[in-house]
């Protein structure tokens, strides 16, 4: 669906400051210094216009100025980057391969790896934050002057929200573990950003978009834990108010030149990172595809354009069951997670793609960090994006 053509209109990002997803397609715009506007469900226009075309009540949604609706925010990174074709000092994607490898995971990790954190300190900690959540979550459905119209509106959709926990495997027994690694994370992604002032060394990527998404909205704008990062890693909120920033304005970083390290060199202070990655990733990855396995074996004749789902509702995160696995020891049970297959396809694609020197560097770097076992999982279909959902390839 598409709208009149108007050259002088800016992007409008259909979204909320609180939404995850939101803040990766957010990033993306300021970083590549596009003029957009930030709308949020509230306006009439987008029961009117954006919800008949996108078939969905989703949101991040990316309204481009010829009338286009792009949903979903690597689908949105995706088309962004493409614009910049002729550009490539203005990609989100690194050139180099090995690079393209790991910034794709850090991407995948973010994105869903750290979904469970993101969720657990929000809603674990709801009395804490209370006021804040109602009056977030209610700018997204009133857009009126009555503070209490605008809570009661986020009241009605936060029990709905806080009740999914067990469906991400966010319980009592298991909340110190999630906060653990949590933890543990800050303090490896606190030493690497006392040293670049992005992911992948001077210039944002894709691995800083997906991390940002869990770490602005819920990690690095709610009070409970916007408190905690700011106590325990203060390069990290640092770097977080840097996403929401056009360019680098901080002086001790003045003297690098705006890029990704050269000879397709991974920052070693990266490397804790991505150890604690494939640790806290791996398991609900594996665990992830082996009931993938079992939902494609049971639909062995499925064309291309299936919908990936245990029911043939669309959504847009689906899941084919729930899965069991042991993860820090304990026992974790959760709905499993197509879109973290998808995005993880994703950087398994760009490894297949290696040159030789390459391949023999991702090699080393997997068994530094322990990613042997993760990178050799193989999706038995391809997952692709059709109509804002996932199907068969």
């Amino acid at each position: 669906m598409t709208t009149a053509v108007d050259p002088k209109r800016p992007y409008i990002l259909w979204g909320t400051p609180h939404s995850l997803y939101t803040g990766k397609a957010r990033s993306c715009l300021i970083k590549k210094g596009l003029a957009f506007v930030e709308r949020c469900p509230s306006h009439p226009d987008y029961k009117a216009r954006v919800r008949p075309a996108v078939g969905l009540v989703t949101f991040p949604v990316l309204e481009t100025p010829e009338g286009h609706f792009i949903q979903d925010s690597t689908d949105i990174v995706t088309y962004l980057d493409a614009l910049d074709a002729q550009d490539s000092a203005n990609s989100m994607c690194p050139n180099s391969p090995l690079q393209r490898v790991v910034a794709r995971l850090i991407d995948g990790f973010g994105l869903e790896g750290m979904l469970q954190a993101a969720m657990h300190y929000r809603w674990s900690y709801r009395d804490e934050q209370e006021l804040f959540l109602q009056t977030e979550f209610g700018r997204g459905l009133y857009a009126g002057p009555d503070p209490e119209a605008r809570r009661a509106a986020g009241r009605r959709v936060m029990d709905f929200f806080s009740a999914s926990l067990p469906a991400l495997g966010i319980t009592p027994q298991t909340q110190p573990a999630i906060e653990a690694a949590y933890e543990e994370l800050l303090e490896a992604l606190d030493v690497h950003f006392q040293s670049y002032p992005y992911v992948m060394g001077w210039r944002v990527s894709m691995a800083d978009l997906g991390l940002i998404a869990p770490m602005y909205a819920h990690l690095g704008r709610d009070p409970y834990p916007t408190a905690l990062m700011k106590k325990r890693a203060p390069n990290v909120a640092r770097w977080v108010e840097r996403m929401q920033l056009p360019n680098t304005p901080d002086g001790e970083f003045a003297t690098h030149e705006a890029d990704w390290l050269p000879d397709d060199t991974i920052p070693a202070t990266l490397e804790p990172v991505l150890t604690l990655m494939f640790k806290d990733w791996g398991p609900q990855l594996c665990a992830d595809m082996a009931i993938y396995q079992q939902w494609c074996d049971a639909h062995p004749d499925a064309p291309s354009g299936q919908l990936i789902h245990f029911s043939n509702d669309p959504v847009v995160h689906p899941t084919v069951g729930m899965v069991r696995y042991t993860w820090r020891g304990v026992q974790v049970q959760r709905a499993s997670a197509v879109h973290g297959l998808w995005l993880f396809q994703m950087a398994q694609l760009a490894a297949q793609d290696l040159p030789g020197e390459a391949a023999q560097n991702l090699a080393a770097l997997l068994q530094r960090t322990g990613g042997q076992e993760v990178m050799t999982l193989n999706l038995p279909r391809q997952i692709e994006r059709r109509n804002n959902v996932l199907v068969l390839q």
